[in-house]
């Protein structure tokens, strides 16, 4: 008689359970790999899997971390380094030329090459900052952030940070551009009205079409909506009123010396209790 191999349904509580122990390991992880001692700028990022890559830092002990300084991308990230004793430090003050040695933080959704997508968490301009001013950005996730194509698990839309004046009007060009249903972002259930960031701007969320790969392009060139993250990255911090957009694209920290928005590895923690690492292919 065969048995059966399909694999058990989790409950609401055992599956959240799992997922933080999945971020709980890529984040150890991650800073294992990354984390050398003699390093002394540190970046910071923002979300939930951040918790635990601030969590195994502080573990390595006073006599390693003292002498690092830690810059956060926003008021959650600040909280966190403070609340672990670990020495604040803001990326304002880095002295002019100087990059930080690494920077951690987590994404909505990462693809087959590496490009991401943050600003779920509201952070996403800042985060920017923080990931180019460093050496090496390491993206720390869980199973449910990995994906073929941008946009094919992540449906909320690509985070753009905007000027409140000018949000009625890119809404209209994102209509124009094929984004189904784009919307500014709520502050409910903490705040009537708009979401507002640190930087006291809006976010609007533009769902597209899953974003193809350059390679991808002559099977699908001409569809309406459809884009390549390059090409929709680049028309999209063109539009009047736009301060910064959520698609990290582009380099990687082995390809140029600064600058580089995508990361040089990527970690996941997986369903199983492993953890997978993805690392750019250098052409």
């Amino acid at each position: 008689m065969a048995t059966s191999t399909a694999a058990p349904v989790l409950s609401a509580e055992e599956q959240a359970r799992l997922v933080e122990s999945s971020k709980r390991l890529a984040a150890f992880q991650a800073v294992k790999d990354y984390l050398r001692p003699e390093y002394t700028r540190i970046g910071i990022g923002s979300g939930s899997t951040v918790v635990y890559v601030v969590e195994a830092i502080a573990a390595l002990g006073p006599e390693i971390t003292s002498r690092m300084c830690f810059y956060p991308t926003g008021s959650q990230s600040e909280e966190l380094i403070e609340a672990a004793g670990l020495n604040l430090q803001y990326i304002s003050k880095l002295p002019s030329g100087q990059q930080l040695d690494v920077a951690f933080d987590g994404a909505d959704e990462v693809d087959d090459d590496l490009n991401l997508i943050k600003g779920g968490g509201g952070c996403l301009w800042q985060e920017k900052i923080v990931a180019t001013s460093a050496k090496q950005f390491v993206c720390v996730a869980d199973f449910r952030k990995l994906s073929p194509r941008l946009g094919t698990n992540w449906k909320k839309g690509i985070p753009i940070e905007v000027l409140p004046m000018a949000a009625p009007r890119v809404l209209d060009e994102l209509v124009r551009m094929g984004s189904i249903n784009p919307r500014i972002r709520s502050g409910l259930p903490g705040k009537a009205g708009a979401l507002v960031t640190d930087n006291g701007l809006w976010i609007i969320d533009a769902p597209f079409a899953p974003l193809l790969h350059a390679r991808d392009q002559p099977s699908r060139s001409g569809e309406p909506g459809v884009w390549t993250v390059e090409e929709l990255a680049d028309r999209l911090i063109k539009i009047p009123g736009v301060a910064e957009i959520g698609l990290f694209y582009g380099k990687n920290g082995l390809e140029v010396t600064s600058g580089a928005q995508k990361p040089v590895a990527a970690y996941f923690g997986m369903a199983d209790g492993t953890v997978q690492i993805k690392t750019p292919a250098i052409a």
